[in-house]
């Protein structure tokens, strides 16, 4: 185990801001330039490029095996049941910032690079700041659907049960709620949080921690347990990427028992308070901990590959 690690931490060591200076000069350009064009077009499409980041990272670490297609029988992550929400279009988004970058550069600038930069270029967009990315990661080429089940956090997670996850990608519980953050931005569908409205336990019909008036505006976006709506999940704020989401878990409105369980230690609580009130000190976080997260299981060096089509292998293009 601690080899393990020391080889995760010496990989991601090699990563550094800058890495395509002198092999593709214009790739972040690139990049952003793929985001804008896919933005103009459906302005929330950045949360969904944020969550890929965040489901590449947690899953065999930050190398773009979350792009890979199911093929030959094989059930790809982008297939597996908590990936299933993420539209197309986001994975059409890295499609083209490959292609630009495969007509300046060949074979140079890795999908999971693109992931890191255009998660970054997500956050940027709606006012979360702009940061510099370390890149130099190399593509995976292997992707099992069966793999997100353990690795990914579900949406009604304990507090411990974050915390657990988050610690065996070498991230703090400060920093996991920190990125919980990432919430304040973009859409849900019912299904992620109709146990919090209905039947939730042999005493309570809704969940006792949702704010009354809230728990009724969900009912009326999603009436019965079958609904599938999609709603905002941060909502004075579903485009803008501030600290509006914290003030919600303080009013007992985070959307999911894995926002309002980020209140239920005096720990967790004091953070939470400090980001409610200080919209600055969260971004300036979140920055430092997307970077951390980044760098979670990187490939770099000799290790992996950069694919020439992000949704598949080497051998399989």
């Amino acid at each position: 185990m601690a080899l393990c690690s020391l080889t995760r931490a010496s990989a991601a060591s090699k990563l550094r801001v800058g890495f395509y200076a002198q092999t593709c000069p214009r790739a972040e350009a690139l990049v952003r330039e793929a985001f804008d064009d896919a933005v103009r077009k459906t302005d929330d499409i950045g949360a969904d490029l944020l969550r890929m980041h965040f489901h590449d990272c947690f899953v065999r670490g930050c190398d773009g095996s979350i792009l890979i297609a199911s093929a030959n029988g094989n059930t790809a992550e982008k297939d597996a049941d908590i990936n299933q929400t993420i539209e197309e279009e986001a994975f059409q988004v890295v499609d083209n910032a490959k292609a630009s970058l495969e007509a300046a550069c060949p074979g140079v600038v890795s999908c999971a690079d693109i992931l890191a930069y255009v998660a970054r270029d997500s956050v940027a967009h709606y006012g979360g700041g702009f940061y510099d990315v370390p890149a130099g990661r190399r593509d995976g080429r292997i992707s099992l659907a069966t793999d997100t089940s353990e690795n990914i956090p579900r949406h009604n997670f304990t507090l411990d049960q974050l915390t657990r996850v988050f610690a065996s990608k070498g991230l703090t519980q400060s920093e996991m709620i920190t990125l919980s953050g990432a919430h304040t931005i973009g859409i849900v569908h019912c299904p992620s949080f109709i146990k919090r409205l209905y039947n939730f336990s042999s005493s309570s019909g809704v969940d006792p921690t949702l704010d009354p008036t809230y728990a009724v505006h969900l009912q009326q976006q999603c009436p019965t347990e079958e609904s599938n709506t999609e709603v905002p999940m941060d909502p004075p704020s579903e485009l803008g990427f501030d600290n509006s989401y914290y003030q919600g878990i303080l009013r007992n409105r985070g959307l999911f028992t894995s926002d309002q369980t980020l209140v239920s230690t005096p720990a967790a609580a004091a953070q939470v308070k400090l980001f409610a009130r200080n919209s600055a000190v969260f971004k300036s976080r979140f920055a430092a901990a997307m970077v951390r997260m980044g760098s979670i299981g990187v490939l770099t060096g000799s290790n992996g590959e950069i694919r020439s089509n992000c949704r598949a292998p080497t051998e399989s293009n």
